[in-house]
């Protein structure tokens, strides 16, 4: 099934349990267990964060004398 039609089917069904409210509260109480399963990937510790910074400090930089060298070191990549 496509991410449309999933879409599509979990809409039909909720319109379908609208008019019951204990059935919407059951439901509204699994999707806040499902978002709080989600992990934010993004998220990092304050270690993570600090660690991340070092190992990029000790890579070597580019430095370019002109726009147009650095335009050309972007298209070769």
């Amino acid at each position: 099934m496509t991410t449309i039609q999933l879409n599509a089917e979990i809409l039909r069904n909720l319109g379908t349990l609208a008019e019951d409210e204990g059935m919407l509260k059951r439901v509204a109480k699994y999707l806040r267990k499902l978002v709080a399963e989600k992990e934010d990937s993004t998220l990092m510790t304050k270690e993570d964060f600090f660690a991340k910074i070092e190992r990029a400090e000790k890579q070597p930089g580019k430095s370019f004398a002109s726009v147009d060298e650095l335009d050309k070191y972007i298209r070769s990549l």
